[in-house]
């Protein structure tokens, strides 16, 4: 993985990777009915945009937050740097090393697949402990041909109720479900288009495609954000 590739440049610096808001956690972990001192994991946490709201809602708990990538970890290290409940390490989410009460994974679970995410990460759930995360899908039965580009490097994207239906083959209940709200979406694509235009003036060849798929990308989420978006889901083992 070539971190100074251009996808790495436009990313490096972004507060989150992907769309949630502070109340999105606030709401699975109520979801959850987890005590204040619980055990959570942040699995491919990125730059650990969600922490904060992770432990103002368990304020007497831990944080373990991994993700793959060395400058995410950096990042997220920096963001937690002194707060003795929050350890960061560079790790595979699909390997958890430990025993939590909620682990929580914004935007990250395709990369293994629903179904098989729940199945790698039930060993590490403490008895009664639930697992949040958020998953992109349709929200029509047919999707203009401008979101289905946007997804065209994802296949295996569903409606909700195919959502549902892989968390029932992992073998879990689910305890809520809630669609990202816009403000979630501004959340990523804002800062997304200053560092943009930060970086316009001098990118070459390449950075400069990048670029205008990032445009291109909150283009589309605002022309088609009734067509699809991130279901919200809490789950547990049944």
């Amino acid at each position: 993985m070539d971190f100074n590739a251009p996808f790495f440049m436009l990313h490096r610096d972004l507060p989150r990777e992907g769309p949630g808001e502070p109340s999105d956690v606030a709401w699975a972990i109520a979801c959850a009915g987890l005590q204040s001192d619980a055990r959570i994991c942040d699995a491919a946490c990125g730059p650990a945009p969600d922490i904060n709201a992770l432990l103002q809602t368990a304020p007497d708990g831990t944080v373990d937050a991994l993700d793959k990538v060395p400058h995410f970890v950096a990042a997220a290290a920096a963001r937690n740097k002194g707060d003795i409940r929050v350890k960061v390490r560079q790790g595979d989410m699909a390997e958890l090393h430990g025993m939590y009460d909620f682990i929580w994974c914004a935007g990250a679970v395709y990369f293994l697949g629903v179904t098989e995410a729940l199945g790698f990460w039930r060993r590490s759930l403490a008895p009664g402990g639930a697992i949040a995360f958020s998953q992109a899908c349709w929200f029509l039965d047919a999707p203009s041909e401008r979101a289905r580009r946007a997804f065209a490097d994802y296949p295996a994207m569903s409606d909700e109720a195919g959502v549902l239906a892989r968390i029932e083959a992992g073998g879990y209940e689910v305890l809520g479900t809630r669609r990202l709200s816009d403000q979630a979406w501004e959340n990523y694509y804002g800062p997304m288009a200053a560092r943009i235009a930060k970086l316009r003036p001098t990118a070459e060849l390449a950075l400069e495609k990048v670029l205008d798929e990032g445009i291109e990308e909150a283009a589309t989420w605002r022309a088609c954000r009734a067509e699809f978006g991130y279901l919200l889901c809490v789950v547990r083992p049944k």
